[in-house]
Order: structure tokens, then sequence, then C-alpha cells
């Protein structure tokens, strides 16, 4: 299965907390990206400033929404965060925190989902507490975009044989349009129904045909003994 690590890119460009706005606003305008993550003196991440920052500062206050009865309640989180956005002169100040990170072995459906959910663009990815690397909504689109031949290497290298580990020479696989079609035979029945579902998600996979016969349906296998127990009591 791909990983984040698979697809991100490992030179990113970023900020320093001290770094000025206008500078920021440089760095976007300069590489055509819509943020950068900000970082203190040993590479760990902060928070990020978007373009989205940039403009609360640039249409004032009156472009704060406040909530109702803010003159008795107070300001919500949301809108004191934004005000005080307003009087940023620097990274750190305007910066969105914490950041919403990642780490490198996070399967890439992960970083889609996280960034459909929160509508974001670019996710920061961290190892160790340190940036390694950034993963973007265009690198994931990428890892869909590959030939058929690539896709069928990745079915018997990661699927087969290092998630199922299983044999592939053992198998005939083919991908064709990215359909992929699976042959062969193994021990047991539960093994042989895990293929289709794990190739699925392979990213580009867009069906499966297995056709993978089993010598011992272990489907009907009774458990003996005493039940099992679980740490949180008797299953």
């Amino acid at each position: 299965m791909l990983k984040v690590r698979d697809v991100m890119a490992r030179s990113v460009i970023k900020a320093h907390t001290t770094m000025p706005l206008r500078d920021v606003a440089g760095l976007l305008v300069d590489n055509g990206i819509s943020g950068v993550p900000v970082v203190d003196d040993d590479g760990a991440v902060l928070g990020v400033v978007s373009e989205a920052d940039l403009l609360i500062k640039e249409q004032g206050p009156e472009a704060i929404r406040h909530r109702r009865l803010a003159r008795f309640l107070g300001e919500s989180t949301e809108s004191r965060a934004q005000l005080a956005k307003l009087g940023a002169v620097t990274a750190g100040e305007a910066m969105t925190a914490p950041a919403v990170t990642i780490g490198p072995d996070r399967p890439i459906s992960e970083a889609a989902a996280t960034m459909t959910a929160r509508n974001m663009n670019r996710l920061p990815v961290v190892d160790g507490g340190r940036l390694v690397g950034i993963v973007t909504r265009a690198n994931l689109v990428r890892a869909y975009v590959r030939s058929d031949d690539e896709l069928a290497t990745t079915i018997r290298q990661e699927v087969l044989l290092h998630i199922l580990w299983l044999d592939p020479t053992l198998f005939t696989v083919a991908v064709t349009d990215g359909v992929a079609s699976i042959s062969g035979r193994v021990q047991r029945r539960s093994t042989a129904d895990m293929i289709a579902p794990t190739v699925s998600m392979v990213p580009g996979i867009i069906d499966v045909h297995a056709d993978v016969t089993w010598a011992v349906d272990d489907s009907r296998i009774e458990p003996t003994g005493p039940n099992p127990v679980s740490p949180f009591g008797p299953i």
C-alpha cells in the first residue's frame, strides 16, 4: 500500500516564526503555493500560515464574524484567533496553530481523508517531531495516475508479499485500464477472501477480479477449548 513517504515532496518551503509577513506572502506568490509550515530552530512544526490567514489581515476587522451576544458572552475561540491575526507582523503571530500533520508511514488514504475533512491543500509530514516533507492534493492525485504495469508490480510486491505474506510467483496478476485480475491458489479460504478487498485499496485500482482457490475451508472451523479472554474480560 502506498504510504505518505512514497508521494510526499521532501524539499519543503517553510517559514520561521520571526519571518515578516511580507516575506511569507512573497514565498506563497513566488512558489505558487497556498500555505507554508512554520517551524522552530529544531525543525518542529508549530503552525501553518495560509492565504486565508493573510486575507484576514488584508480585509481588516470588518471581515471577522462575531458570535451573537459577543458583548455579553465574549468572543468565540475562532473569532479571538482571527482578531489576534489582525495585528500580526510575523509568521509566528499570523499562523494557525497547532498544525495538522501526518506521519510518513501513514497510508495515503488517511492523508486524503484528513485533507478533505479539513479542507486543506497541503499537509506537513512530521517524523520524530521534525518536518520531513509535505504532501499536497496534487501529490495524492498523481498517485492514482500510474501505469498498469506499475499497479501490477505494487500488487505483487506490496499486497501479496508484504501485506498478505504470500509468494507472488504463485499468482497470475494482470492490470488493464486499472482493473486487476488475479488468479492462484492458497491454503486457506480466509486468505483467499482477503485478496480482492486488499488489492482494491491500492490507489489507481478501480476494480478487482479474483479467481483464487483454496485447499482448506477454514470458515467452518469452530474454535475448541476454553473461550479466549481479552484484556476487557471474557469474549
